[in-house]
């Protein structure tokens, strides 16, 4: 397939997707090892919102869609990368630590913002991955009211990985449980607006969880590549 070909595809599954999505529900296109000729596709096609992993190649892709999108941050986010993460981002979906909360504070204090935050939940309790436990969640948005420049507005889940969308449920579950508890707690400054969960092959069971963000790559673009092949010089 050439690239036209391609880009069209891309333009094809955003309207496709859109077209089934429940209106309450915002498309996020996760932008992960794509090219700005691909997300520029995407926006033409509908997509208002891009998440990215990475801070450095986010900056680079901004640089070229600018304002067309807005931006979230999907990743791991280390707290060496704040302060460039409070001026790229319209979003930051991942906060794990009141530590990282603070220095993002800091940052949007310097340059006037107020950022919208979501807490990343450990749905599947494992040592291994990012995020807070689910009974951690209440602590920390307690703490995360006190910040003056943060507004804790959701929450965000990845879930263990599964080829089987039915086994990503519970997962789900346990993260719109910790979600409806903030809510009934009515912490000041806080407002749960968001739940972010689902992604290209299991996004219409998180929907069916209570999910009004997905995160969608692969559906989207395809498979990814094996390398990223940031591309910005012919992306108009």
């Amino acid at each position: 397939m050439n690239e036209e070909s391609h880009l069209e595809a891309v333009r094809r599954a955003v309207r496709d997707i859109l077209s089934e999505l429940p209106p309450h529900v915002t498309l996020v296109a996760a932008a992960k090892m794509r090219t700005a000729e691909e997300l520029l596709a995407a926006c033409e096609a509908g997509i208002h919102a891009i998440g990215h992993n990475y801070v450095q190649d986010a900056e680079a892709m901004r640089a070229v869609l600018g304002g067309r999108a807005r931006w979230h941050f999907i990743g791991h986010l280390q707290k060496n990368k704040s302060k460039k993460a409070a001026q790229l981002f319209d979003m930051i979906e991942t906060l794990d630590s009141f530590e990282l909360a603070s220095r993002l504070d800091k940052e949007c204090a310097l340059i006037g913002k107020v950022l919208p935050i979501l807490i990343e939940i450990n749905s599947g309790c494992e040592s291994a991955k990012a995020g807070v436990m689910p009974e951690d969640a209440e602590p920390l948005a307690l703490r995360l009211a006190t910040l003056e420049h943060l507004r804790l507005q959701g929450l965000m889940t990845m879930g263990p990985f599964t080829e089987n969308p039915e086994e990503a449920r519970p997962f789900f579950r346990v993260t719109k449980d910790a979600f409806d508890r903030l809510a009934c707690a009515a912490i000041p400054n806080v407002e749960m607006r968001f739940l972010s969960m689902g992604m290209s092959n299991t996004y219409k069971v998180a929907i069916e969880e209570g999910a009004n963000i997905v995160r969608i790559g692969t559906k989207l673009f395809g498979a990814r590549p094996s390398q990223n092949k940031l591309n910005i010089g012919n992306a108009g």
